[in-house]
């Protein structure tokens, strides 16, 4: 993903995180959470994985269960670009052995972008009947929004967002300056999200830093990480967010999901080290690999 990512000017990005939205505070309990991080990236067909994250001469067959054995959820991009079965669900789990593991499947584009949210009862329905078959490794589903949705159509988004199961957790995503750029419309859409229980994705991506609202609007966070992957400024940002996500977990945060979106493949493997060695959750010989 390269959204907002405007690598021409990466050497003069900004590098410190914004204050907290003031959704957060009144968000989060004020009583510590767990905190339980998860990392992941967008999905387990990566050609850059080969001889790197996973072994040599890994089968395409294979490839999500050595994904399940190195990442703790998955950024779905596949339900994107197709409604699936249960049974075709049913398939993927069966390739993950880490039971613990969660698929977050975004939005298929025909629901998000092609209508709009317009007349998608059927569709809708199709859509979470499959992702229903992952059953407790389900984790939040994504539904991203374009970048012409604008505030606009609140309306049609609150409508639909109604009509959503309570028993699923979603993630909300929207990209048009004018819900950044308003003050009032961003708390109305912040007050409607946490009162629906639905979260606003953060985008951490260089070239939109109104994406990086900083507001939680559920006591979980869905962070969308953009970075290159081998310049001094991924780091940097990367070290942003330890004490960030340390006072949100302080403060009642649940659950972290931390996605990967790296534009320079081939410095993925080396990155996530970097991810694991940051957060604490680098193993013996990771360490030894980054010194």
């Amino acid at each position: 993903m390269d959204f907002g990512a405007n690598w021409k000017h990466y050497d003069q990005a900004i590098i410190p995180l914004p204050p907290d939205h003031p959704i957060t505070a009144r968000t989060l309990s004020g009583i510590p959470g767990p905190g339980t991080l998860r990392i992941g990236s967008s999905g387990w067909t990566r050609k850059e994985y080969t001889n790197t994250l996973y072994p040599k001469g890994v089968s395409t067959a294979n490839q999500l269960t050595e994904y399940g054995r190195i990442f703790q959820c998955v950024e779905l991009n596949a339900t994107h670009y197709k409604i699936y079965s249960p049974a075709e669900v049913q398939k993927w789990v069966e390739k993950v052995k880490n039971k613990d593991f969660l698929f977050c499947p975004k939005y298929p584009q025909s629901i998000s972008h092609h209508s709009s949210l317009l007349n998608a009862t059927d569709e809708t329905n199709a859509f979470l009947d499959g992702i229903r078959a992952f059953g407790n490794q389900l984790g939040p589903v994504f539904l991203q929004l374009g970048e012409q949705f604008s505030p606009a159509r609140k309306a049609t988004l609150f409508k639909y967002l109604e009509s959503l199961p309570e028993d699923i957790d979603f993630f909300v995503e929207v990209r048009h300056a004018d819900w950044y750029n308003n003050p009032t419309e961003l708390r109305e859409y912040f007050k409607t999200l946490r009162e629906m229980c639905i979260g606003a994705v953060i985008t951490d991506t260089p070239g939109r830093r109104d994406c990086l609202h900083m507001g939680l609007t559920t006591p979980d966070v869905f962070l969308r990480f953009v970075t290159k992957g081998n310049h001094p400024a991924d780091l940097k940002r990367l070290l942003e967010w330890k004490p960030r996500l340390d006072a949100w977990t302080a403060a009642g945060l649940e659950r972290i999901f931390f996605f990967l979106h790296v534009h320079e493949g081939e410095h993925e493997a080396a990155f996530y080290k970097e991810v694991k060695e940051v957060f604490g959750i680098a193993t013996q010989e990771t360490q030894m690999s980054l010194f």
